[in-house]
């Protein structure tokens, strides 16, 4: 349970510094890089991106007044494991219905799908699964270990909560979608133009903050979120980039597994699961 703050003045105040720093970091580091001439393969704006909100998050925390009781460093494994299951299983689960309504629809095929297909898909996540651990620490710092329980802690509607920390943390990307991830990777994930696909990455990341929030709310803990986080970068993107999964061109916006309206309606769902037996726990508290 994420507790009132003592001085919601300061919680607010240190809310909008943090919005306003990560959502202009990824302009100001493209600006450095085009200042700089840095290519693409070298970008210090990139780094910046990266790096500065869970770095800020901790400086608020450090010198702003904010305190490290609901960072949510501790695993709190007794009681929840079957919430850490959870965020192991929700992308390959929620993904393999995806899959399945758009191959029913005849919207997704799957080339060259074999055994030794599969084999390779599993020892590219094992491989991949340890480095994107390790990244998401950094990015989970920032988003369920400093803006989750901030947002939480005003005391608004749980949908309203959720959707802050959602859309924060989309806008976030924006700089990302249009300057540093490259386009031809970006055209394997979306047939839409970037003004257009911006606002549905937006709309996911609300529907996957919904998930990612009440596994924070449900556990006290950043690292289920770090595990959920991991299998995400591990999986989703290999399966869209590596050609693993084709879906038939202009239907993406309705049966991808990364941006798709089933899958955010799929997210949505499981949200507003996980919330009502989070509040069963507390009512039984």
């Amino acid at each position: 349970m994420i507790h009132p703050p003592l001085n919601k003045r300061r919680t607010i105040r240190n809310l909008v510094l943090f919005t306003l720093v990560v959502i202009s970091i990824g302009f100001i580091g493209r600006g450095l890089d085009v200042r700089m001439g840095n290519s693409p393969s070298e970008s210090l704006g990139m780094l910046l991106w990266l790096v500065v909100p869970s770095v800020f998050s901790l400086l608020l925390r450090a010198f702003g007044g904010d305190g490290w009781k609901d960072f949510g460093i501790k695993p709190n494994f007794k009681g929840n494991g079957k919430f850490y299951l959870v965020s192991l299983l929700v992308y390959p689960v929620l993904t393999l219905i995806v899959l399945l309504i758009g191959s029913l629809a005849g919207l997704i095929t799957f080339p060259n799908l074999s055994m030794n297909a599969l084999g390779m898909i599993a020892q590219v996540f094992l491989v991949g699964a340890l480095p994107q651990f390790v990244k998401n620490i950094f990015e989970e710092t920032a988003w369920r270990g400093y803006l989750a329980p901030k947002v939480y802690a005003l005391g608004l509607n749980d949908f309203v909560g959720h959707a802050m920390v959602g859309l924060i943390w989309g806008a976030w990307h924006i700089p990302y979608y249009l300057y540093f991830l490259d386009r031809s990777i970006l055209e394997q994930f979306t047939t839409l133009p970037v003004t257009l696909y911006i606002p549905l990455a937006i709309l996911v990341m609300i529907a996957w903050g919904m998930v990612y929030g009440e596994l924070r709310l449900l556990t006290n803990s950043i690292w289920p979120a770090v595990l959920m986080h991991m299998v995400e970068d591990a999986l989703l993107i290999q399966l869209i980039t590596d050609n693993r999964v084709q879906i038939v061109r202009g239907a993406d916006w309705l049966v991808s597994p990364m941006h798709g309206l089933i899958g955010i309606g799929l997210f949505v769902a499981l949200g507003i699961g996980l919330r009502q037996i989070r509040k069963r726990r507390e009512a039984t508290a």
